[in-house]
């Protein structure tokens, strides 16, 4: 074979490899990308809001951290024990609820998060490792069997992975509009909210920086006419009076007169302005926006509230549980009270409401409270004193029932 016939294999070779063209059983891989339409409705499908910019703010700080805190607090159960003991401890490098806050604060900053399964020859799970969304790269198969993952680790020992089977990783998701494939970031949704507030912010700085510290006027009136140095001496005493505690009332003559300064009705509307945009990053995420500090939906009960952030919370974990349920083959089910109801105190109430209706018997009652560890389960059980049993009323004699049915008989005949 001559030089110029390898030369051409060669080159064929590397552009197969630049189109990621494969022979044999294997499959040709695509990155998933494109606006999905969003450019027909005039939105830029790539102006995203970043996680650390979007950290700055504290409404959303607070919110994801606390939604994160409750999602890991809640008790996700599984029907195997080698699953449960796995969701329970996940990780080799931090503990179980610093694991799942970490994967749900990045499941609400960027609408999707990400976990290698690392396991063994027989396909156990030994361990997960959390992954940033920078890490990974989705793919696509070519004939719409599945995905792939291309993996870029943090530790040198490991490197890069391409080619990463879908099984091989555990890929929450929140809404999606490429048929469930990768998730959405609700962050999309405030750039425009947050590039207002960024503006109101450094316009309310500006207000406030050129604004006069002062904390009010002293003037003198009647055409007087007085040198600067005399305007300086004048404030000074006058400071000085007025700050004194044993100087006793302020006294001003007719050619003086002392005016106090407010805030500007136009810079107070400044600062008010704050308020608006943490009710819409708690409009995105579906929860009220009293659990922003704000001042909420007036016509609301606590109650009201508690159950709104309570089904926003379940949308946010039913899209771990039903990951863990796919690729774990085992059935998971969430229980949220541990993170709405943490003393215990609502579930006992509604316990013996149920009991006082009669749905429930009290030892039922005492049941469900040691289940749920509202009660010790060594607490022992209130033996009740045995209650007499009544006696059947005496049968009556054969002679009387005898003399009663000649009676009867007597009384026919005639």
């Amino acid at each position: 074979m001559c030089g110029k016939e390898v030369r051409k294999i060669k080159i064929s070779e590397k552009i197969k490899q630049f189109f990621n063209w494969q022979s044999g059983d294997q499959k040709q891989s695509l990155p998933i990308e494109g606006d999905f339409g969003w450019s027909s409705l005039g939105i830029n499908p790539y102006h995203y809001v970043s996680a650390q910019e979007a950290l700055r703010n504290s409404d959303i700080f607070s919110l994801v951290s606390q939604i994160s805190a409750d999602l890991a607090i809640a008790k996700f159960t599984a029907d195997s024990p080698r699953v449960q003991a796995l969701i329970d401890d996940p990780s080799v490098m931090t503990n179980g609820h610093a694991f799942w806050q970490s994967m749900y604060a990045q499941l609400l900053l960027s609408g999707e998060c990400f976990a290698y399964r690392w396991r063994n020859v027989n396909g156990v799970d030994l361990h997960w490792e959390y992954l940033r969304p920078s890490q990974v790269q989705p793919l696509r198969l070519n004939d719409g069997s599945g995905m792939l993952y291309n993996i870029s680790f943090d530790e040198p020992d490991i490197g890069r992975m391409e080619s990463v089977p879908a099984s091989d990783m555990i890929h929450i998701r929140l809404m999606s509009i490429d048929g469930g494939l990768t998730g959405m970031s609700p962050l999309n949704a405030l750039s425009n909210e947050l590039n207002i507030k960024k503006a109101s912010n450094d316009l309310t700085m500006k207000a406030l920086n050129t604004s006069i510290a002062s904390n009010g006027v002293l003037s003198i009136t009647n055409g007087s006419k007085v040198s600067d140095r005399d305007k300086i001496n004048l404030s000074k005493y006058f400071m000085e009076v007025s700050r004194d505690p044993d100087a006793g009332p302020i006294v001003l003559d007719d050619l003086t007169k002392y005016t106090p300064l407010e805030i500007k009705s136009d810079t107070a509307s400044l600062l008010k302005q704050a308020d608006w945009t943490g009710t819409q990053i708690a409009k995105v995420y579906g929860v009220p926006d009293s659990y922003l500090n704000g001042q909420g939906d007036q016509q609301s009960s606590i109650t009201q509230l508690q159950g709104m952030y309570a089904n926003a919370l379940n949308r946010f974990s039913q899209a771990g549980a039903s990951e863990l349920d796919d690729k774990m083959n085992a059935h998971i089910t969430v229980n949220l009270r541990p993170a709405l109801d943490p003393s215990g105190n609502n579930h006992a109430t509604m316990i013996q409401n149920l009991t006082s209706s009669g749905i429930l018997q009290s030892d039922q009652a005492v049941w469900l409270l040691k289940q749920d560890g509202f009660l010790p389960e060594e607490m022992p059980n209130v033996k009740k004193a045995p209650q007499p049993v009544p006696m059947p009323p005496p049968a009556p004699d054969d002679d009387e029932s005898s003399d009663e049915e000649d009676d009867s008989m007597k009384g026919g005949e005639t």
